[in-house]
């Protein structure tokens, strides 16, 4: 018997979507399902940074920073649209790790992954402009060095969106029920959470990247006995007024031994985060407590001449992270390099289970996935994904100004913040949403803040929003800007036509 498709991916995280791409592209047939939206949890959760880790060298982690290093301009390259160079200021806290020491492990990190784009490390006084903005005085030494910024969410639909271009079946809201093996297949379960539709479909191979979620799809879903452990690590964030006019991030140093970061975020905020946190609760319901507002607001005070409080807070976001436990005392030290475990194989159907990871590493997580299971699967091709492009990513990483003058230029009634937007978003694909349209007016219903009915049209039929959440705090980020009455009126236009677009379907 044939299997109706080769390749069954468990989870549409970064993870999955980073697979199904990397194996639709190799020739496989590859369906993708995940129970919820895409990145609906720890991978629109993120810190939001392409970046190396600067503090696991702390840890000797040297491979895994100079594994991510080395993917920091390979996916600048492949997404300019929604990643782009970010300078980091490191300011020396006299009370904790010496100068000395910062200026090693940036040295190391200038040079453990072959850095061509961006620009090195170099010594900065904190008492001058525009560094002195915010801090407080009795900081004047630091270190400014490179990393980059992703939008998180972005990244993983626009690589379920390159996946389904290629052939990959994406389906969203769809669980898996559960997995039997046959002598030659995979039997699964699917429900259509939206309909309460059952159907079973088999594959050769299964691959389970469900993220939180992992060891519970194994041990309960498949009934495998395999008892790898996950450690679940909670990181929160808090999002307050913009708090520095310049466009340097900071991170700073705690007396705890970790890190925060304090970004610009959506123009008119600064992210600030992250917490490591055991985790034991429902995964469904991860929130930020009070402990870790109150840590996050005193971690960055005690650099910031105007102190953070929690009543500054605006919104916040938590994600727990799956990582492998290694046998880590502490959450911070608990290894971020992924784990691949192989159950199966030959006579027997294989099972790929996936641990930890970083957004920054995707990529090559989803290539060492796939080295495992190419005996199982019928490649026609090998490695690809290298130096392609994501949906919108056709251009240069240094012309994205250029994009948004020929996005003006195409559509002559776009003001400049709306064309920035969309180009952020959707890269050269922005002019596909408004083919067609002349003015304003053609746009249809405005939700608030330039968000207009031709685009939340595009969102539901292209990306895969369900939702009014999907689209204001996964696809954009416009949860921050619109109104109660607002995200209201969106709700109701977006379940009306995703009830007709299923209607018709049926």
């Amino acid at each position: 018997m044939t299997a109706d498709v080769d390749l069954l991916v468990i989870g549409g995280g970064i993870n999955g979507t980073g697979i199904a791409r990397d194996a639709v592209g190799r020739g496989a047939s590859v369906m993708l399902v995940e129970m919820g939206d895409l990145a609906g949890a720890t991978s629109s959760a993120s810190t939001k940074l392409i970046h190396g880790g600067l503090r696991y060298l702390e840890y000797y982690e040297f491979d895994l920073v100079r594994k991510a290093l080395k993917e920091r301009e390979v996916l600048l390259k492949a997404a300019p649209h929604i990643a782009w160079p970010l300078r980091f200021i490191l300011p020396h806290h006299k009370d904790l790790r010496p100068a000395w020491l910062l200026r090693l492990g940036l040295f190391l990190y200038d040079h453990l992954g072959g850095r061509k784009l961006l620009p090195a490390t170099r010594t900065v006084r904190l008492d001058q402009k525009p560094f002195s903005q915010g801090l407080k005085k009795l900081f004047t030494k630091g270190f400014e060095y490179s990393d980059c910024w992703v939008n998180d969410a972005r990244l993983v639909v626009l690589n379920a969106r390159d996946a389904a271009d290629r052939g990959a079946d994406i389906l969203v809201r769809t669980k898996c029920m559960g997995a039997r093996r046959t002598e030659t297949h995979w039997e699964v379960d699917l429900k259509d959470l939206a309909t309460g539709e059952a159907r079973t479909v088999t594959a050769n191979v299964l691959v389970n990247a469900a993220g939180p979620w992992v060891a519970e799809m194994l041990h309960g879903v498949t009934g495998s006995n395999n008892r790898s452990s996950v450690r679940l690590v909670k990181g929160s964030h808090i999002i307050v007024p913009r708090q520095f006019e310049h466009d340097r991030c900071f991170i700073f140093q705690n007396g705890d031994g970790r890190i925060v970061f304090a970004i610009p975020y959506e123009q008119d905020f600064t992210l600030v985060g992250t917490t490591d946190v055991d985790y034991q609760g429902d995964l469904s319901k991860v929130e930020i407590s009070d402990d870790e507002v109150a840590y996050l607001c005193k971690s960055v005070s005690e650099y910031l001449e105007k102190p953070i409080v929690p009543e500054d807070v605006v919104s916040t976001y938590s994600g727990v992270r799956p990582l492998y436990d290694d046998g880590a005392k502490d959450a911070k030290a608990a290894t971020r390099d992924y784990v691949l475990e192989l159950d199966g194989g030959g006579a027997k159907p294989a099972i790929l289970s996936v641990f930890g990871g970083k957004i920054t590493t995707y990529r090559k997580l989803a290539e060492n996935v796939l080295a495992k299971l190419s005996p199982f699967l019928p490649f026609e091709n090998g490695e690809w994904t290298a130096g392609v492009p994501l949906p919108g990513g056709d251009f240069g990483v240094d012309q994205f100004d250029e994009q948004v003058a020929s996005m003006q230029k195409r559509f002559a009634f776009l003001e400049l913040p709306f064309a920035t937007r969309l180009v952020r978003l959707y890269g050269t694909r922005a002019g596909e949403i408004l083919k067609g349209t002349s003015s304003v007016d053609d746009l249809g219903t405005c939700f608030g803040h330039d968000l207009y009915e031709v685009e939340v049209n595009w969102l539901i039929g292209e990306e895969w929003a369900r939702t009014a959440e999907d689209i204001l705090w996964r696809r954009t980020k416009l949860g921050l800007r619109l109104t109660s009455e607002q995200v209201s009126m969106l709700d109701t236009y977006v379940s009306d036509r995703v009830a007709s677009k299923t209607g018709a379907a049926a």
